[in-house]
């Protein structure tokens, strides 16, 4: 078969979905612009031309891990409990991170010396962070959380991602009981301290029967 040497907007996308099925496969080490080239059936010089360099690929990917992330957090639907909610991301997450290794360190690390994430690639996680800040101030509205909204989205998301190293790594237990024990163990010890000094939102049934009292009507 001839390799394709035009650049197309299909070419691209092919070399783009090649570039991150090769770097889960192969890993960061492994992972080269001639490798994901040979793989997608095209040219060194062409893969250049549609990037710019290794460094542009390797941003690329960073991108589609983020769109990936915010895909399948559109899945999670909201619910009447905001805490419900607010731990169903972080599940999410976890899933994402033991699911896609390589890519979720492209996103959240430095594993490549030629590629440091600038203001505009930061931008690429807008969408997710925005997402989950939304869920902590759920929780922080309900009065079930007490702090800054973007602090807490932040120390769950470090948590998320300690937590999903450590479990990798085969350190958090040898049954899937014992790892998903510990794993809510953090996550509760985690929301209940947050919780503590939050002021519980009074029902509204409660709210009514409040002003009937003040008013002397019970």
């Amino acid at each position: 078969m001839p390799r394709a040497k035009q650049r197309t907007p299909e070419l691209r996308d092919r070399v783009l979905q090649v570039a991150v099925a090769t770097l889960t496969t192969e890993g960061v080490v492994g992972f080269t612009t001639r490798r994901v080239a040979e793989v997608a059936q095209t040219s060194t010089p062409a893969v250049y031309e549609l990037f710019g360099d290794k460094a542009g690929l390797v941003r690329e990917i960073f991108f589609e891990g983020f769109r990936k992330l915010r895909a399948c957090f559109d899945q999670l639907e909201d619910t009447d409990d905001p805490r419900a909610d607010l731990t169903a991301t972080i599940g999410a997450l976890r899933t994402f991170v033991r699911e896609q290794p390589a890519l979720s360190e492209v996103m959240f690390s430095r594993p490549f010396a030629d590629f440091d994430p600038g203001p505009s690639e930061l931008q690429a996680g807008k969408a997710v962070r925005l997402f989950i800040v939304g869920r902590v101030r759920r929780c922080v509205d309900a009065g079930l959380l007490s702090g800054d909204e973007t602090d807490i989205a932040h120390v769950l998301v470090s948590l998320t991602q300690g937590l999903a190293g450590t479990e990798m790594a085969g350190w958090l237990g040898t049954s899937r009981a014992s790892v998903d024990r510990r794993w809510n163990l953090a996550i509760r010890a985690v929301l209940d301290g947050l919780g503590r000094e939050a002021k519980p939102v009074p029902s509204r049934g409660h709210r009514r029967q409040r002003r009937r009292t003040a008013r002397g009507d019970a």
